[in-house]
């Protein structure tokens, strides 16, 4: 654990008062409008990076993240029901998505994240909009401590798992009966039941150990018991939508591909694309 987590949650919690919540240009979590004290906030926004999700706009400022996250909650927002739902994304992060469901009237929603650095980016903007989000240090794997959940989001956290189907068997168990989840992964092209298991690092990633076909994929969900499963979207991840930020690592999706070849990671593997599905059980 980074030395400076204590020093930073003090200065959290010691910010001036809140306010609403907005979402600026169907874009943005945060809210516009003077700030006490507002060189400092930024400095403490600074000293939370990097910010992978987002964008928020705190005040005066925009924090820009690597990812454009609103591009996937664009995708995803036709088809969500989660009024008087309790709600559950696994792998949050600093909470963007969680922000942005809070617009559809939940009953409830609960983000599971394991880092502690997501945990007080997450704290630092919940500081001002003072949301009723709940966010648990923990993992896909303390799903069964907590309980069921109607909705279930799990948005670029499948791969990174060793096994991918007993998370999925997780996610199943935690849903209501009639529940669905919505779950997002890298995907490789190809009509049969492949998996690509990268030998050591996938676009730079060392922790990517299955990247399935559409049709594994399906093959995995339906394993587990899951129905009425459909492809909501797939596409390229470009830099439109993953980016280096003055608010992000100094490397992003550019520097993870080919310099010759955009269709191929840096390690000679097909360039990152995602999909994008609902299911339900």
């Amino acid at each position: 654990m980074r030395k400076d987590i204590a020093p930073l949650f003090r200065e959290i919690c010691a910010l001036a008062p809140a306010c609403d919540i907005e979402i600026l240009n169907g874009e943005s979590v945060g809210f516009c409008g003077e700030l006490e004290s507002a060189p400092s906030v930024y400095a403490l926004a600074k000293r939370l990076c990097p910010w992978r999700k987002g964008p928020f706009h705190i005040g005066t400022f925009t924090i820009d993240s690597e990812w454009v996250s609103s591009k996937k909650y664009a995708l995803l927002e036709p088809h969500l029901n989660l009024r008087d739902k309790r709600v559950g994304d696994v792998g949050c992060n600093n909470g963007y998505y969680m922000f942005r469901m809070l617009s559809h009237a939940p009953r409830e929603v609960v983000g599971l994240d394991p880092s502690v650095w997501a945990y007080l980016q997450f704290l630092f903007v919940n500081h001002f909009l003072r949301s009723p989000l709940r966010f648990y240090l923990l993992g896909i794997e303390h799903l069964p401590l907590l309980s069921r959940f109607d909705t279930l989001f799990c948005l670029g956290v499948l791969y990174h798992r060793t096994d991918p189907i007993s998370a999925l068997r997780l996610l199943k168990n935690a849903l209501n009966t009639g529940g669905e989840l919505f779950l997002d992964s890298l995907f490789i092209a190809g009509d049969s039941e492949f998996v690509l298991s990268p030998k050591q690092r996938y676009a730079k990633m060392k922790n990517v150990y299955f990247i399935p076909t559409q049709s594994a994929l399906v093959g995995w969900l339906e394993r587990v018991g899951f129905k009425d499963i459909r492809v909501v979207a797939t596409m390229r991840t470009t830099s439109e939508e993953q980016r280096i930020s003055e608010w992000s690592n100094d490397e992003s999706l550019a520097d993870f591909l080919c310099p010759t070849d955009c269709t191929r990671t840096i390690e000679g593997y097909p360039a990152p694309q995602r999909i994008y599905i609902h299911a339900k059980i």
